[in-house]
């Protein structure tokens, strides 16, 4: 997947690429139902990339359990997502992008004082892949 030009797929290139619930929420900037993401209770050392492109966005080390329903981390790979406001819901949040697909990965928070950044990444499990440090395969969240 890396020699592609993500940002130049079509919707129907992406609807071809990603199941039904990955495709809602990386490209219509869906939700999963808290508690439901096959990655919220991954502990293994490893990363995180993004589903639709495999661009890397976080390390292993930086997720914490936040009691959120969704994968945290408190810090992404520099340069790997980028951020926009977002007024939806009656409510200003800041959601996250891959930069390098501009696919839909979640929402940051500034409410986690218990970590070094002070930041939530709540992410969207579906969103994700995991791979692991062992090399015992990718897990698709």
């Amino acid at each position: 997947m890396t020699d592609t030009n993500f940002l130049t797929l079509t919707d129907q290139d992406w609807r071809e690429r990603l199941d039904d619930m990955s495709y809602h929420v990386l490209r219509e900037a869906g939700t999963e139902r808290p508690g439901t993401g096959r990655l919220l209770n991954e502990e293994r050392s490893g990363s995180y990339s993004c589903k639709a492109c495999g661009a890397e966005l976080f390390e292993a080390g930086t997720k914490f359990e936040a009691h959120c329903g969704w994968p945290s981390f408190y810090e992404s790979k520099e340069g790997s997502v980028r951020y926009i406001e977002d007024r939806s819901l009656g409510m200003v949040r800041t959601e996250v992008r891959c930069a390098n697909c501009d696919s839909h990965l979640g929402h940051i928070f500034p409410d986690a004082p218990q970590t070094p950044t002070g930041n939530r990444y709540c992410m969207n499990s579906v969103s994700l892949t995991f791979t692991p440090e062992d090399g015992s395969g990718r897990v698709d969240g």
